[in-house]
């Protein structure tokens, strides 16, 4: 089954001050990234607020992004669906509504909260992935916000007994691990770097891609780096990430993705900045030190 090699952006999700979708906010997020050439959009991840939104809400976006996609006129990317969630039998339902809906895949949270066994985890996926065995699933292992590391064993078992998984984003930074899974990977099945900061280096090892947030942003000079390092060209890569390492960082002042949707604002992509509660706004002495960034990079 196809994946993405190359940048899939995670898209926050704008809000308005009443709480509900601000489509037309999102509509010129996802123009930014259709134009900057990005090779994925990813709605309703950990960017997009996913874990604050209604079934129908994600569908809604969901929809949104596929159309949006299926109307311009260039290279259109791949969309890949979060719809990953704790709860497997909801998580099937919500992954079965967005194949409807067209999506090219889904992206699938490790369990949290629940803190599963590895059993555990390889018993989610496995019943995921049987139940949807024509639609392409990346995994997502995020230790930082499930509490549960999903190792490179489990990984490596769920990639070779289900044809259907296809990747994983990893965002564990875990060098070695990553390491593990890319060596002894079955054929065609690939790992996304999950952090910003670390995808050059995992490039280097052969990681194929990434799901960034900083691509929000920069869509096309981010994925040119991408490109560049794919393409084995790394000096051009390594300038580009020395390039943005900052706004990398600034991304993650506060709780993704706080920044990433001011810094939106502050560009004139989103017409307003609200979030769902428990995320509250950038306090001020970090909007100040996120616009120095934006400024020093001619984004505001």
């Amino acid at each position: 089954m196809n994946s993405f090699q190359g940048t899939g952006t995670a898209l926050a999700t704008p809000f308005n001050a009443d709480g509900s979708v601000d489509f037309a906010s999102l509509g010129a997020l996802i123009d930014l990234q259709l134009r900057g050439g990005v090779e994925a959009l990813i709605p309703c991840g950990s960017t997009g607020e996913s874990a604050t939104m209604t079934h129908d809400e994600k569908l809604a976006v969901i929809r949104f992004t596929v159309e949006r996609v299926r109307g311009f006129d260039g290279g259109k990317p791949m969309v890949i669906a979060g719809t990953g969630s704790n709860v497997t039998d909801a998580t099937i339902a919500l992954s079965r509504d967005a194949r409807d809906l067209g999506v090219d895949g889904i992206l699938l949270v490790s369990p949290y909260y629940n803190k599963p066994s590895q059993r555990g985890i390889i018993a989610h996926f496995s019943a995921i992935a049987q139940a949807l065995p024509d639609l392409p699933i990346v995994l997502y292992n995020v230790p930082a916000r499930t509490s549960t590391n999903m190792t490179a064993e489990t990984t490596l078992e769920l990639a070779s007994a289900h044809r259907n998984i296809v990747a994983i984003k990893e965002a564990s930074a875990d060098m070695d691990q990553c390491s593990k899974i890319i060596r002894d990977a079955p054929d065609g099945f690939l790992l996304y770097s999950g952090e910003d900061s670390v995808t050059l280096p995992l490039l280097a090892i052969g990681a194929r891609g990434v799901i960034a947030v900083v691509s929000n942003q920069v869509p096309q000079r981010f994925g040119d780096m991408v490109r560049h390092a794919l393409a084995g060209d790394f000096a051009a890569a390594r300038a580009i990430h020395l390039e943005l390492f900052d706004l990398m960082r600034l991304n993650f002042i506060e709780s993704n993705p706080v920044p990433v949707k001011e810094s939106l604002h502050m560009m004139g992509i989103f017409g307003s900045v609200n979030y769902r509660l428990p995320l509250v706004p950038l306090a001020d002495a970090n909007r100040e030190i996120l616009r120095a960034g934006l400024q020093r990079l001619g984004l505001c």
